[in-house]
């Protein structure tokens, strides 16, 4: 059990302004990646592959920008959303 002193408040999250930076944050580094990855293919393959303990990648590979961009980042920040949420909820409940 956790001694409170008097008039001291525990920390309570704001869930849903936290998972909306979740979401922003990961939208962000989504569009940087995907910048990245179209401006320095090579050096993002490579990144990519160190990432994945050095596994062949030119199956995967083609180099050449991908028509699902905005499906992309559409569910990398709706997850994100939804996962930040719950930990909010989650983080609030256990810090009673």
């Amino acid at each position: 059990m956790t001694m409170v002193k008097k008039g001291v408040r525990k920390m309570k999250l704001n869930e849903t302004a936290w998972a909306n930076a979740m979401a922003i944050s990961t939208g962000v580094v989504y569009v940087v990646c995907a910048a990245f990855v179209a401006i320095l293919p090579g050096i993002s393959k490579a990144v990519m592959q160190s990432w994945f303990h050095e596994v062949s990648l030119e199956a995967l590979w083609t180099g050449a920008p991908r028509g699902n961009f905005i499906l992309g980042l559409a569910t990398a920040v709706i997850g994100t959303w939804l996962v930040g949420y719950l930990f909010a909820k989650t983080y609030n409940k256990f810090s009673k």
